[in-house]
């Protein structure tokens, strides 16, 4: 039996071919996402406050709604399930939009292909076909007040490719959930994904229209669980020097509340998929879009590129 630990107790997961076809929804079927949902609902005390962390320089506004946003990346696959709650009454928070977006198994972030990894890695795949449908920021477009995203401090994106970002509306319990696949590294952060909360708002023809982006954090990988991946491919291929989590410069150390996943694998056979859950506790009123948000950890000892 593989333990699921939950917020308020534990959720048994029967064998392991279970989290193998669990990374896939639809191999999983029902029964084992409620199960995980179930764990994630369970506490009925309410939360402490989702610590709130910086947006990093490869945001880009795309606002593709898609559970599914691996597109052509290869990695061993993973569930994130994540859920929505207001922190002051610990209801969840229905027809929000959470968004997430990651680099992919060798360090790199779609739209930042050219950039690489910090030791010159480049995903493998044909060449970037022209300039970014939907630059980052702006005045007209979803960057630009009022809307989810931020202002300036991003990078200029180098690409049009969009493989690891998506975006979704919260069901009524507050949920999404995506299948992408498990993050690697590069040079200056452990492994991470980057997520928004946008509150307000509403869903149309055009993307996700008006409201306010409520929360900006950042999801953390046990070290046990990236170390099981090291040695597996593409993951094995990746040459640059991997940060742990607890030298990470951005990672605040509070485990849940910092953005620290739960994960459920086969600790013998991660390559078979990871299904990695965690609830957000987000004030929907509030504004945070990540401009200038703590990073919550120690400087870090050297200066290398890309930081965040």
């Amino acid at each position: 039996m593989l333990v699921l630990g939950g917020a308020a107790g534990a959720v048994a997961l029967s064998g392991a071919g279970a989290v193998a076809s669990a990374a896939d929804r639809n191999a999983a079927g029902a029964g084992t996402l409620d199960s995980v949902k179930s764990a994630a609902s369970a506490s009925s005390a309410c939360m402490s406050l989702t610590t709130e962390q910086i947006e990093g320089p490869y945001y880009i506004d795309y606002e593709l709604f898609r559970r599914n946003v691996v597109e052509d990346r290869t990695g061993i696959p993973l569930l994130l399930v994540l859920r929505a709650v207001d922190s002051a009454t610990c209801e969840p928070i229905r027809n929000s939009a959470v968004e997430i977006w990651h680099c992919d198994a060798s360090g790199v972030y779609s739209g930042y292909t050219q950039t690489g990894n910090g030791g010159g890695g480049t995903p493998p795949g044909p060449p970037p076909s022209g300039t970014p449908t939907a630059p980052p920021g702006g005045t007209d477009g979803p960057g630009g007040p009022g809307g989810p995203g931020g202002g300036g401090g991003h990078a200029a994106p180098t690409d049009d490719l969009t493989w690891l970002r998506g975006i979704q509306m919260t069901d009524h319990q507050g949920f999404v959930t995506f299948r992408t696949v498990f993050p690697g590294w590069y040079t200056g952060r452990a492994v991470h994904i980057h997520t928004k909360v946008h509150t307000g708002g509403s869903r149309t023809s055009d993307g996700y229209t008006g409201g306010r982006t409520c929360h900006t954090g950042q999801f953390y990988f046990s070290e046990d669980a990236v170390k099981a991946t090291e040695d597996i491919a593409p993951y094995a291929a990746n040459t640059v020097s991997r940060v742990t989590l607890d030298a990470d410069s951005i990672y605040p150390r509070t485990g849940t509340q910092g953005g620290l996943l739960e994960l459920v694998y086969d600790e013998r056979h991660i390559e078979r998929g990871v299904i990695g859950y965690i609830t957000m506790a987000v004030d929907p009123s509030a504004t945070n879009d990540g401009e200038g948000a703590p990073g919550g950890g120690p400087a870090p000892t050297t200066s290398p590129t890309p930081s965040v």
